[in-house]
């Protein structure tokens, strides 16, 4: 690829990749369940109200099911300031809670997004292998309002 010249991942013939939702649940011993919403695909300003109603919604039944709600972002791309937008209305309740939720393994690109945006709703990881040890260990990402970090 040429200096200049889009990554690979955001080109796309026809546009940008559409964005695909799906939940995950498992079960971790010493933990319990954790319940994952895998994003996959480019949000932008036409679907960002869509992952951030379908975000509030994981949130919610994470809540009603005792589960550990993730967001996995690993296959995703954020194209515009309406996801950053989206994802901080979805975890505004949890920000305003001193909580956070943990975003497993975005690209480069978008952890640097989200550590510049400071959302305090949002904490990233580069593995979900961090992710359960942070939940296991009580890790203060998970109770500590502040702006995005990215744990190894």
């Amino acid at each position: 690829m040429e200096i200049g010249q889009p990554s690979p991942a955001r080109v796309r013939p026809g546009g940008p990749a559409p964005l695909r939702l799906r939940t995950e649940r498992e079960h971790h011993a010493g933990l319990g369940r954790i319940s994952v919403l895998k994003a996959r695909g480019t949000v932008d300003a036409d679907n960002a109200g869509r992952l951030s109603a379908a975000l509030a919604e994981h949130l919610a039944d994470a809540g009603r099911t005792g589960d550990h709600p993730l967001l996995d972002l690993t296959e995703t791309y954020l194209a515009c300031p309406a996801a950053l937008a989206a994802l901080d209305r979805a975890t505004g309740a949890l920000a305003r809670a001193g909580r956070a939720l943990h975003v497993v393994q975005p690209r480069p690109h978008v952890r640097e997004t989200l550590a510049a945006a400071g959302l305090p709703g949002i904490r990233t990881y580069a593995a979900l292998t961090a992710v359960l040890r942070a939940l296991e260990t009580g890790e203060p990402a998970d109770t500590e309002p502040g702006p995005a970090r990215t744990r190894p």
